[in-house]
């Protein structure tokens, strides 16, 4: 059974920083891409960023470019989002999800992956 569990949200003033992780269990991780995606009441959930199961490429969206930056540990079965110059538009819950199938690139679709976290809440205050 695939598990995500996100950790490491929370309040922030804008300009500052926070790391999310996100730990996998039940795949073999390193053969699957990974993707952070974030959601606010009453919009659907939108891309933020991917990272291939190497690690070697990786995708953002335009909103995030050049503050956040996704990397993956796989001794440790771990993603990471490090965010840095937060600002107020960038709250929302955060959710990592695992690419439905081995081997591929990642894309920004979210029906392209079949597993999901429970979700994190970023707060960024103006």
């Amino acid at each position: 059974q695939v598990q995500l569990q996100e950790s490491g949200g929370g309040l922030v003033q804008a300009g500052g920083s926070l790391r999310l992780s996100c730990a996998a269990s039940g795949r073999t991780f390193s053969w699957y891409s990974m993707g952070w995606f974030r959601q606010t009441p009453g919009k659907e959930r939108e891309f933020v960023a991917a990272i291939s199961g190497s690690g070697s490429s990786t995708q953002y969206s335009d909103s995030v470019k050049g503050r956040f930056t996704i990397s993956r540990d796989s001794a440790k079965n771990t993603v990471y989002l490090q965010m840095n110059n937060l600002k107020p538009e960038d709250t929302a819950v955060y959710y990592c999800a695992i690419y439905g199938r081995a081997w591929r690139e990642p894309t920004r679709a979210v029906p392209d992956y079949d597993y999901w976290g429970q979700g994190t809440q970023v707060t960024v205050s103006s």
